[in-house]
């Protein structure tokens, strides 16, 4: 079974959820990503990070985020979605010092903080792997409208197999914290750039 949502059914979600704030964006820029300025809340969090440290949004104040949920052993869009990121990082060039991924797992009973923050480091250096308590993530991911299911093992099956399904889409915060642009899995990397780009240079 994927261990995705249907690219349909997600990219569905996404345009309802955006015709309903159509008017709440920035009227002067141009984005090209989904403007969600005024839709969803402040960056909010408080999480467990790699080598027993609590990784909170106070940490990135200042920081433009890239907030993505998932899972390291995650098949196909995890790793896809954290290649295009990092490119995306590349692209930019010094405005990435200021550029922040966080990755946070849905899957807390096989991801620790450590294998986490191992998974990401593989792509990127800067990024920051985060994960919870089941009730830690599941509040996270409401807060933030996320869907995901964890199966429970099949009869025969080792207690750590089994699959996750979850949204797929990548939540960017400016550097006060404010929820501005989602990136979807159609969103080319030229796409992510220009427009964090333009969010940079509006927000100092």
């Amino acid at each position: 079974m994927p261990a995705i949502l249907s690219g349909r059914l997600w990219r569905a979600l996404l345009l309802a959820s955006c015709m309903l704030v159509a008017a709440c964006g920035d009227k002067a820029a141009n984005w090209t990503l989904y403007d969600i300025k005024g839709h969803l809340p402040d960056l909010k969090f408080q999480l467990a990070g790699a080598g027993g440290k609590t990784v909170s949004s106070n940490d990135l104040k200042g920081k433009t985020v890239l907030l993505f949920f998932g899972y390291a052993s995650c098949p196909d869009v995890c790793p896809t979605t954290m290649a295009q990121l990092t490119a995306v990082l590349q692209q930019l060039g010094d405005a990435a010092d200021n550029v922040r991924i966080v990755f946070v797992s849905v899957d807390p009973h096989r991801d620790t903080p450590d294998v986490l923050q191992a998974y990401v480091d593989a792509f990127n250096k800067s990024a920051i792997g985060v994960t919870g308590s089941e009730k830690q993530i599941a509040d996270l991911a409401r807060r933030y409208r996320v869907a995901y299911q964890i199966e429970k093992p099949r009869p025969g099956d080792a207690a750590d197999v089994y699959d996750v399904t979850h949204s797929r889409g990548v939540y960017i915060f400016d550097n006060e914290g404010q929820a501005r642009l989602l990136a979807s899995d159609t969103d080319s990397i030229d796409a992510i750039v220009k427009d964090l780009r333009q969010l940079i240079e509006i927000t100092g």
